[in-house]
């Protein structure tokens, strides 16, 4: 299953949109891929979108998870702060998805086997999951503790695990850029949690079908 993802990875990097030669065979360096990678002007607007949204968005999130805290805004109900906020959070939530796909669609097969991105990829699901059961669970009873200067221990808990697993989203994020963990420069256990040997193999089957 994992051999099948990468090499769907490698198809979006390699193949997708890439131009065909009269032998059937992919041309090098023609796939979307690869000209969004290369493209160093529309790059560089992404990730600076990507970076400046996950600020508004995390902003956004972490002053309502300080209120559910009690440390600021302590007189002002939870769901004033929160109704404030949301529209900024929608919309650096939305622009932060398209541009953080854009940027993982740019060099998806060495993403999808790099070990930190793998680790930001549970992050983002637990912070999900967080917000899901806060939604679900804790705010239901809202209307009972809205006004409370120090709502209860369940808001404050999930508040402090949303601020830690939003934090580790972005440090993880930051890290994946880099190439320390990348395979072909890591061994041992990094090296099996990032399953390089199925890099490997993907990257020399997906090169044999390319046309130099």
């Amino acid at each position: 299953m994992s051999l099948h993802l990468s090499e769907a990875m490698a198809y979006l990097q390699y193949q997708l949109g890439a131009e065909v030669d009269s032998a059937g065979r992919t041309v090098a360096d023609t796939s979307w891929s690869t000209q969004l990678q290369s493209s160093e002007h529309l790059w560089m607007l992404l990730e600076g979108a990507h970076v400046l949204t996950l600020m508004l968005f995390a902003g956004t999130i972490l002053f309502v998870d300080l209120r559910l805290l009690g440390l600021v805004l302590r007189k002002v109900p939870v769901s004033a702060v929160a109704d404030t906020v949301l529209p900024y959070t929608v919309a650096g939530f939305a622009i932060m998805v398209l541009t953080g796909s854009a940027l993982f669609f740019a060099n998806p097969l060495e993403y999808y086997h790099n070990p930190v991105f793998r680790v930001k990829a549970v992050f983002l699901v637990a912070a999900a999951l967080n917000i899901f059961i806060f939604h679900w669970r804790v705010q239901a009873g809202r209307e009972k503790w809205d006004a409370s200067e120090r709502p209860p221990t369940t808001a404050r808990v999930s508040a402090g695990v949303s601020i830690v697993l939003w934090i580790a989203v972005i440090i993880t994020g930051r890290y994946a850029a880099y190439d320390w963990f990348k395979c072909g420069q890591t061994t041992g256990v990094i090296a099996e949690l990032a399953q390089c040997t199925e890099f490997e193999t993907t990257q020399v089957h997906a090169e044999q079908d390319l046309a130099v």
